[in-house]
């Protein structure tokens, strides 16, 4: 009676397996063989939702283009985040092995061949050597209750040319006092700074359509040759409920700039700044296309700089084109502001 009871008892997950006639062991945690569940459903007809988020996942990242920007802006919004996507991966991983799904698994190396594709390159240490100077990029921020502290953190990087955003006020005469000694050389143009070893000259306002100034063009000459050198400070872009991922205003600056250095004489330019956006956002393309990234070329990891506290995107920019060869990008120690400050290494080569 007691043995009958058992059987009775028996899970229908522990019955005998109809093609096999074994009984599958419980496994690890109790989860059930890679063979038919209890319903008689095989590996491969397990899993379809997840199979199913998987190639819906692995279709956003290639196609991340085609999102359209007409309601909220939200390709824009969708490529300044887009490595994050990454992360839907292993939260898709978990239920396909728990739900022993072979399909789901084979769905999912879709989307991880796609993502890799893209970002694993960021993975990489691609640093190349020694170069010629160091350029620094930092948004110091309106608020920053620590402009000395800033200033140490910046002479510490070794650089040559540094470029400040968000340039105000009280701080600013912080900046202007105690740069002065490291960095002889200076020019500010409204809220954009460019402090330098080398001399500057020719210092023209590129006219980004904001009704105040926030970039600037200047002549570098270094050691090797001259470089033109562009400071700019992007429109802010913001999250509303109401209106999306609000970067109209960003977006017209982004081309007026894109416009100012296609038609820069020097062949060797620099862009040194906050553009409020990433090098996958497609409104950003009249610079982007142009100009090449030094994190992307040269970096190791992806040089989140925004915001300091937990970075999440590199909307902090080091980007040249020309002779300009990067050999070195990353980001800098935390200091008083919301943003880390970025620097990149280059050579500069003979034309």
């Amino acid at each position: 009676m007691a043995q009958a009871y058992r059987a009775d008892r028996v899970s229908t997950a522990e019955a005998d397996d109809p093609e096999t006639g074994r009984r599958p062991a419980a496994g690890f945690l109790g989860l059930r063989r890679w063979g038919r569940d209890a319903r008689g459903a095989t590996t491969w007809r397990r899993g379809l939702l997840i199979a199913l988020l998987a190639l819906l996942t692995g279709a956003l990242l290639a196609f991340h283009a085609e999102v359209p920007n007409s309601a909220g802006n939200l390709g824009s919004l969708l490529e300044t985040f887009l490595p994050w996507v990454g992360l839907v991966l292993p939260l898709l991983l978990v239920p396909a092995l728990l739900r022993r799904s072979a399909t789901a698994l084979l769905a999912l190396l879709v989307p991880t061949v796609i993502w890799a594709n893209m970002f694993g390159g960021a993975l990489i240490d691609k640093s190349g050597g020694t170069g010629d100077f160091t350029v620094v990029s930092h948004n110091v921020a309106a608020l920053n209750a620590d402009p000395s502290g800033t200033v140490r953190m910046l002479e510490g990087s070794g650089a040559q040319i540094v470029a400040l955003q968000e340039l105000a006020g009280r701080p600013l005469r912080t900046y202007e006092a105690e740069l002065a000694d490291s960095y002889p050389h200076h020019a500010v143009e409204g809220t954009v700074g460019l402090w330098s070893k080398y001399p500057i000259s020719d210092v023209r306002v590129v006219d980004i359509d904001m009704g105040w100034t926030r970039a600037f063009r200047a002549q570098v000459s270094t050691p090797q040759g001259p470089v033109a050198v562009y400071v700019a400070h992007l429109p802010s872009v913001r999250l509303r409920a109401e209106g999306g991922f609000t970067v109209n205003q960003r977006d017209i600056s982004a081309q007026l700039l894109g416009d100012a250095i296609e038609a820069e004489p020097l062949k060797k330019v620099l862009l040194l700044g906050d553009l409020n956006g990433t090098m996958n956002d497609r409104s950003l393309a009249p610079v982007t296309s142009q100009m090449r990234s030094a994190q992307g070329a040269a970096g190791d990891g992806f040089g989140f700089s925004w915001p300091a506290s937990f970075p999440m995107a590199r909307i902090d920019q080091i980007m040249s084109k020309g002779g300009l060869e990067p050999t070195d990008s990353r980001t800098l120690e935390r200091d008083g502001s919301d943003h880390l400050a970025v620097a990149a290494t280059y050579r500069y080569q003979a034309s």
